[in-house]
């Protein structure tokens, strides 16, 4: 493929459909952008705002050269089975791009009829910012190039990291399910704040900014949490007694169980689990 004329078209265009596009015209231009909805009026709005072009699943499935896959998991038969036949007939290569939470790269490549090259993706919430976190695998047939075009037109949702699909399901239980465990920590920090004194918006402002700037210190220094922790705690200081209250009330056993609860029922619902 020609990155420089590679068209993406985006099969379902709600909140992380619709993010990842708006991620992809930070790169490149929108006459390269098909959007469809099964609400025509949300695809329409968006291509406004991006300059895009409305289309259908057809027309994106004929075209597009990235077909990424932006509908809920209970759809995807109906959608695959919808397109499959017009993908039968194309001569061009193509990739489909899912983010379907508990369907595998095989499990796609059978509803859509053929072992089509298929890049498997979990974004989460922040990507509409710029600041996602997206895990990826891909089936043995996507070219090294393609999967660079890939990367290059979706740098801007955030980081990207290949994981072996088989692990999709953990990441996604920290990666994704994790900005609902992160926003309640957030709300009870502000909510700690507003209890001493602060105003609602001071105390969000601090609490916010407190989580953004030491995740980053996390990653940009490389340093394990634990050591972060103690730079913070003096001896006989008041952050130790908190971070004691924490531990009393079970909290890091509390987020491990969130996580483990959220995986467990990402294997319940998918469509290979007894």
């Amino acid at each position: 493929m020609d990155k420089n004329s590679t068209v993406f078209g985006f099969i379902g265009t709600g909140n992380m459909g619709g993010a990842l596009a708006q991620a992809a015209r930070h790169t490149i231009e929108g006459s390269r952008i098909l959007l469809a909805n099964r609400s025509p009026e949300k695809a329409l709005a968006l291509s406004k705002a991006l300059e895009a072009r409305v289309s259908d699943n057809q027309e994106i499935a004929k075209e597009a050269d990235f077909i990424v896959l932006g509908v809920k998991p209970q759809l995807m038969e109906e959608v695959l089975a919808q397109i499959s036949p017009v993908l039968a007939l194309r001569r061009s290569p193509f990739l489909l791009v899912t983010m379907a939470t508990g369907l595998t790269i095989a499990r796609i490549r059978e509803l859509a009829g053929r072992s089509y090259p298929v890049i498997r993706i979990m974004p989460n919430t922040p990507v509409s910012i710029g600041a996602g976190m997206v895990q990826y695998a891909c089936s043995e047939n996507v070219a090294d190039s393609d999967l660079q075009a890939f990367l290059e037109a979706f740098a801007w949702a955030g980081r990207f990291s290949s994981i072996p699909e088989f692990r999709m399901d953990a990441g996604s239980a920290v990666s994704a399910c994790g900005p609902a465990f992160a926003d309640i920590f957030l709300e009870a920090m502000a909510d700690g704040g507003v209890a001493c004194g602060l105003s609602r918006e001071q105390a969000m402002e601090l609490a916010a900014q407190m989580l953004l700037g030491t995740a980053k210190l996390a990653l940009e220094s490389g340093q394990h949490p634990a050591a972060l922790k103690d730079a913070v705690c003096s001896p006989g200081g008041t952050t130790i007694q908190g971070v004691r209250r924490l531990e009393e009330a079970g909290f890091r056993g509390a987020v491990i169980d969130a996580v483990i609860a959220s995986y467990e029922r990402t294997l319940e619902l998918s469509p290979t689990h007894p």
